[in-house]
């Protein structure tokens, strides 16, 4: 039921002294204050059961090729107050329905010298603080174009920070955890030779940005409902602690070009003293529109694997063949090719992960490397490689489709665009069409890259726009998206629930590529998923990959165990077994768990929290009385102590425990589990044993 209160006061404290303004959560432990300062710059500052959260924080806009920019001269003109509370529901989620309740500051501010107006719009929820900037129609501001956002964070201490480089074009790095103070003389050791920015900023961050304050409150910053607009990174003024937004720029160095009316996404400030109450924050959600898909009866959560790992490792190839026709002198006869014995997308190899899928009740698989260009799609026919329709001589669509039809299972699309997105955009249509044809009801889309036209970014403006053409024209033809190397999620997949996942951080593929942290896990759901699910891929259970891949001498920095656990503490409503199925095979009562994981959510408790050391979750399967848990454990062996106090009162429960072994270790012995069954109730309390880059799961099932 919705409900909908509109108020000039109501629980608002509304201050008109010196232009100052103020606003209080529905909790009244939140209160945000705007001023003008003597120069008619706007300026905001937040605290948090009166501690300060943010020091006074200037805001505005810088313009290109214009003499007055939106910064200061401002005069306030107009402030309007409002409250809103509402209660819907998620399509697929963490949980069943979603309260959306707020108090609402509007400030109009005028610009004397030009006769601009500017809104600015804050709301404040109990959980954080979200604000945009707003245009409204008028005739002296339409078209304008942003030379840099100005917007500030101002800390108020040298806080423990959980960040990754600012780049224009990956978010895939390790996490580092340091001071403020430290993150200038770290940054080097943190970028890997990818680092894509023209001119590298040596104390930019990217959003979401965790933090810890020395007296224990956790800060999230970050952006909502990131729409026409350049994907914002921070950069620190590390002398006074102040944080600025740094946009993405395109190929021009213009940071955006806009026209009134419009609006920036919201800049976001979750802030608790519990590290549970950022995870589970629903903030960057409801700062999105309502969803515009009228229907949504096709959309739903998937459990899939694919033909994927293996190439990933080195095992086997993309490509058909090694040699190179080119698209572009027309040389593109694939059937006199020479096949080079590694291709693994062919149809009776796909089978066989259909069979594997079918017989353990999996939803569908995936294929990569099924369709013609894989051999020269980083040569220079990039911009014309794919068209997404032809398959290779060895993989035959339509016995493909019969054959998984006739088990029950759903074929996943890959459409790898290796970064040509006019190319992508040319062949869109007839691309999804193709997939309705054949059966496919969700693509996996891949940016791996430099962006073409040459010059762009993933996070720019003009990419940003690109990736949501293809969500929205993806709505049209009933297809859910699974976006990889795309910018990071916003929320808007409450917008467009069709955004079934996306990857956009470093994934399990860097489990292969040299590793992870054991802790990477412990801080992605503090970043990453603070704006929608991920795509991670978990499920390894061969740590080792040169056990299978000889030229790969990579370490999956991972229990067994801890693969588990990520089920549950990794939330996506898409969720892959990543391994080969000979892995599977190897580890059958550990493989159990995976089939019995569900995907999508009544309800969700966050038990423990910590970023970077250990977090666990407890999620009650969609429909069922079920529940299941998982716990992820930093690099320090620890005891994990948790109530099942979550259960229903009176009912009795079989849980099925999945844990490290004592002698377990990530690196030493990720394969030593145990698996003990118990009987528990909501009186119930367990200490679980948890090692280095390790943790547990647990099934808890209704008796």
């Amino acid at each position: 039921m919705k409900q909908k209160i509109f108020s000039c006061l109501l629980v608002l404290s509304f201050l008109n002294v010196a232009n100052a303004q103020s606003l209080t959560s529905p909790d009244e432990h939140l209160t945000m204050t705007f001023e003008l300062l003597h120069d008619g710059t706007p300026s905001y500052s937040l605290t948090y059961k009166n501690r300060a959260v943010i020091n006074p924080s200037k805001l505005g806009l810088e313009l290109k090729d214009d003499a007055r920019s939106l910064l200061d001269g401002f005069t306030l003109i107009d402030t309007k107050t409002t409250s809103f509370d509402e209660t819907w529901q998620p399509v697929w989620g963490e949980v069943s329905s979603i309260r959306n309740h707020y108090n609402e500051l509007s400030v109009t501010l005028s610009q004397k010298e030009t006769e601009r107006l500017v809104i600015i719009r804050f709301r404040l929820f109990n959980d954080g603080l979200g604000f945009r900037y707003e245009f409204p129609a008028q005739k002296n501001l339409v078209y304008f174009t942003i030379k840099e956002e100005k917007t500030q964070f101002a800390m108020t201490g040298d806080h423990t920070a959980y960040w990754i480089a600012g780049d224009y074009d990956t978010q895939e790095y390790d996490y580092t955890s340091s001071k403020l103070s430290e993150i200038r003389g770290l940054m080097n050791e943190t970028i890997t030779g990818n680092a894509s920015q023209t001119s590298f900023s040596p104390t930019g961050v990217q959003t979401s940005l965790m933090m810890k304050t020395n007296d224990g409150l956790y800060i999230n910053l970050h952006e909502a409902a990131l729409i026409n607009y350049a994907c914002m990174h921070l950069n620190l003024d590390d002398k006074n602690l102040i944080f600025e937004s740094w946009l993405t720029p395109n190929a021009n160095g213009d940071k955006g070009h806009l026209q009134a009316p419009c609006e920036s996404p919201w800049r976001t400030i979750i802030v608790s003293d519990d590290a549970r109450d950022i995870l589970e924050s629903k903030m960057t959600l409801n700062l999105n529109e309502p969803c515009k898909i009228e229907d949504t009866s096709w959309i739903k959560p998937v459990k899939y694997i694919g033909v994927w790992w293996e190439m990933i490792t080195g095992k086997s190839s993309w490509s058909y063949t090694n040699e190179f026709p080119s698209v572009q002198l027309g040389i593109t006869d694939f059937s006199k090719a020479k096949p080079n014995g590694t291709h693994a997308a062919n149809t009776e190899h796909v089978k066989t992960y259909i069979d594997f899928a079918a017989k353990h009740g999996f939803d569908a698989v995936l294929v990569e490397g099924w369709n013609e260009g894989w051999e020269d799609w980083f040569g220079h026919a990039k911009d014309y490689v794919f068209d997404f329709v032809t398959p290779y001589p060895d993989f035959d669509v339509n016995d493909i489709q019969q054959y998984a039809t006739s088990k029950g299972i759903k074929m996943i699309m890959h459409h790898e665009t290796s970064g040509a997105i006019r190319n992508y955009e040319r062949h869109l249509g007839q691309a999804f069409q193709f997939m309705k044809d054949h059966g496919y009801d969700a693509v996996k889309t891949g940016y791996v890259g430099n962006i073409v036209p040459v010059g762009e970014y993933h996070y720019s403006q003009w990419t940003n726009n690109h990736y949501q053409y293809v969500l929205e024209k993806a709505a049209d033809y009933e297809i859910m998206i699974n976006g990889h190397e795309a910018v990071r999620p916003t929320g808007i997949c409450r917008t467009y629930p069709n955004l079934i996942g996306n990857e956009s951080a470093r994934g399990t593929e860097y489990q292969a590529f040299g590793g992870s942290k054991a802790n990477h896990v412990t801080i992605l759901p503090f970043t990453r998923l603070i704006g929608g699910p991920m795509d991670y891929t978990p499920g390894i259970f061969e740590m080792d990959i040169s056990t299978f891949s000889p030229n790969n001498n990579s370490h999956v920095n991972s229990t067994i165990a801890n693969q588990l656990a990520l089920y549950v503490t990794m939330y996506s409503p898409l969720q892959m077994a990543a391994d080969l199925p000979e892995h599977y095979n190897r580890f059958p009562d550990a493989f159990q768990f995976i089939k019995d994981v569900a995907v999508d959510w009544d309800e969700s408790k966050y038990l423990e929290a910590e970023p970077s050391e250990y977090i666990t979750v407890a999620r009650k399967a969609k429909g069922t009385n079920n529940w299941f848990v998982g716990n992820v454990n930093g690099e320090t062996p620890r005891t994990s102590k948790i109530s099942f106090d979550f259960l229903d009162k009176g009912k009795s429960y079989e849980a099925i425990i999945y844990a490290d072994a004592k002698e377990a270790h990530f690196k030493t012995n990720p394969q030593a589990y145990t698996i003990k069954k118990i009987k528990v109730t909501n009186k119930s309390v367990l200490s679980q044993f948890s090692a280095p880059g390790g943790g547990y799961a647990i099934s808890i099932i209704e008796q």
